[in-house]
This record gives structure tokens, C-alpha cells and sequence, in this order.
């Protein structure tokens, strides 16, 4: 989803996001959530559930489906939005939702404002747009778990990148300033500044590229490996510095495929300088030099953000030298039923 209609976030009923949050519910457990369900949790009437639902449906909230067993509702993207904006607005983080300024396989970027005028950027997680991160090939591992699906998934993926950059915040690191998160919505500091793929020519090559080698072995002394350092994921600013984003890939130095995922990172730095800017140096880190200093991943896993979702972090990570992790269609998980409405 693209875009999203925030005007009717401004006037929803109070039984509206009770359905919503009934069907989010409801789908911990079941792919298709019935409508009996659905106004159990809810604490409405069957007749009167129903018309919110076909209301829900209409905005695009909710996709109605209907197979030879069972028929009944699921969150969609719009709805799951609305959940997580509903509540950063009840924070009084968000007030408003301005221009999307980004979009991505997996993420959708908006610029948001608070009460005081403050602009911040908005990343909305998608996985499951156009796949379901190393599902296919790790499906006996959760065939039986109906929470994986694109909902956890991206819920997941928030959690992790909002727990990574406050931790690489506070130490110091280039990367935008946390402010909150919820669901699978994260709110961090508006970064002045561009992607570097956007770049055609730079002053200093031989200076930034420094900078981000640099960057990359700063990571590595802290026990962390960015997993997808490449140049859609480094902005720069006016002073040519360069900030770091985008950090649900993040792997631990002690991982198995530690080095391979290292040397990946340098190398994706080092072909974007020769064929963007045709610089080209001999000098570049190797796994070896990484004098550990610090255990962030350590740290972070002791956080809380692993201590319970560990086992489903490595869903999360990118693809590794055995080809594992990202295949998969976004319907695989989807239940081959006949959909009335969908996204």
C-alpha cells in the first residue's frame, strides 16, 4: 500500500477500533478471523458488529475472505496502519501525517508532525509486500505457528530496528534519533539530507569513502554487522557526512556467517564507488581487523528485545552464503481461499 487516507483516521467510531483490535486479536490465532469471533472480543452484537466490519471493509481497512471451510475477516495493511497511528497519536508523538517521502520493498516512509510543529520521518514495516523473509526455506520451522505471519513479521522488524538504533544512538553512531514505535510503525528523527544512491558526484570520494569503511569497522568493534550496508541505506548531508539507516538486518559478529556477511558489506561500498564515482582504492577492512571493543549485540539481546523473540530474529536476517533467507512469495502464508476484497 502506497498511500493511505488519514482522513479517516480523524473520524472513526469507538466501535471501530474495537473491531479492528478484535480482528488483530483474532489473528493470533486464525488466518481468517469469523465474525462471531470477531464481536465476542469486541463485546458487540452480531448485527451491529457486521455493519462496521462492511464500513471497515469499504475504507479499505479490513479484506473480507470466504473459502470452502471458513469465511471471515483479516487485518490489511490499511487497518494494521490505522492501529499503530491511532496509538502514537494517543501518545501525543504524531498529530499529523504529511507527504510520503519513501518507499521500499519493505517499508513505506511519511513525514509526520506533533503538536508543536516538530517534523519527524515515519517508517512503516511491510514485510510480506513482495516476500516473507526466509519462510520458504525455513517453513517446517514454523509451519505450525499461525503468528508468522506479515503482521508479526513487520512488528518484529520494528522492534528490532527501533532496539538497534536507540542502542547505536546512545553510543554514538551516526543514525537517526529514536522516538517511538508501535506495531510495526517506527518514529525516528527527519534526516536533512539524501540517499546516496541519489548522488552523482561528490567533492572528496577518497574522504567518504573513508568515512563509511570506517563506519563499517566501528560497527564490527561493537559486535555489530549492518547485514545490508549498501548506498539506498546511508543518507548524506550537506556536509557530505553520512548517516546510517535501515537496521532490521543487523547481525551479531559472533554470527555463524559473520565474515561472509562483513565482507559483503564492504564490497557492495566498494563496487558502488568505482561504478558511481570510478574511485577505487586498495585499502579496505577485512573481517581480521575487527578489535572488538564493545558487545552491542550482546547488550541488546539482554534488552528484552530478544529475550523472548530470539528464536524468530533470524527470520530476520539477510540472506546468507547457502542462498537461505530471502525467498519466498508474499502469499504464502495466505490461505488459497477466494478473496472478495482485497488489498
Amino acid at each position: 500500500m502506497g498511500k493511505f487516507n488519514v482522513v479517516i483516521l480523524r473520524y472513526p467510531s469507538r466501535d471501530d477500533f474495537r473491531v479492528l483490535t478484535a480482528v488483530e486479536m483474532g489473528m493470533k490465532n486464525h488466518e481468517i478471523v469469523p465474525v462471531s469471533l470477531i464481536a465476542s472480543i469486541a463485546s458487540l452484537k452480531h448485527g451491529g458488529c457486521n455493519k462496521v466490519l462492511r464500513e471497515l471493509v469499504k475504507h479499505k481497512l479490513l479484506a473480507y475472505e470466504r473459502s470452502k471451510t471458513v469465511q471471515g475477516y483479516r487485518l490489511n495493511h490499511g487497518g494494521y496502519d490505522y492501529l499503530a497511528l491511532k496509538t502514537l497519536s494517543s501518545r501525543d508523538v504524531i498529530l499529523s501525517v504529511g507527504n510520503q517521502m519513501g518507499v521500499g520493498k519493505e517499508s513505506d516512509i511519511y513525514i509526520v508532525a506533533n503538536a508543536e510543529g516538530e517534523q519527524f520521518a515515519l517508517k512503516l514495516h511491510r514485510l510480506g509486500r513482495t516476500s516473507f523473509r526466509n519462510l520458504k526455506n525455513k517453513r517446517d520451522y514454523h509451519k505450525h505457528r499461525h503468528k508468522m505471519s506479515w503482521l508479526y513479521l513487520s512488528r518484529l522488524s520494528a522492534m528490532k530496528e527501533f532496539a538497534y538504533m536507540k542502542a547505536l544512538y546512545d553510543q554514538g553512531f551516526p543514525v537517526p534519533k529514536p522516538v517511538d514505535y508501535n506495531r510495526h510503525a517506527v518514529v525516528m528523527e527527519l534526516i536533512n539530507g539524501y540517499p546516496l544512491c541519489q548522488v552523482r558526484e561528490i567533492q572528496d570520494p577518497d574522504a567518504l569513502y573513508s568515512e563509511v569503511m570506517e563506519l563499517i569497522v566501528k560497527l564490527a568493534n561493537h559486535g555489530l554487522i549492518h547485514g545490508d550496508f549498501n548506498e539506498f541505506n546511508l543518507m548524506i548531508g550537506d556536509n557530505d557526512h553520512i548517516t546510517m539507516i535501515d537496521f532490521p538486518q543487523m547481525v551479531s559478529t559472533s554470527h555463524t556467517n559473520a565474515e561472509w556477511y562483513f565482507d559483503r558489506d564492504v564490497k557492495c561500498v566498494r563496487d558502488f564507488f568505482l561504478k558511481r564515482f570510478n574511485y577505487e582504492s586498495e585499502l579496505y577492512p577485512t573481517f581480521k581487523d575487527i578489535r572488538r571493543a564493545c558487545s552491542l549485540d550482546v547488550e541488546i539481546s539482554a534488552s528484552g528485545y530478544t529475550k523472548e523473540l530470539q528464536q524468530d530474529d533470524r527470520l530476520l536476517h539477510p540472506e546468507g552464503p547457502e542462498g537461505e533467507g530471502l525467498s519466498g512469495d508474499e502469499d504464502d502464508d495466505i490461505p488459497e481461499s477466494k478473496k472478495t476484497e482485497t488489498d
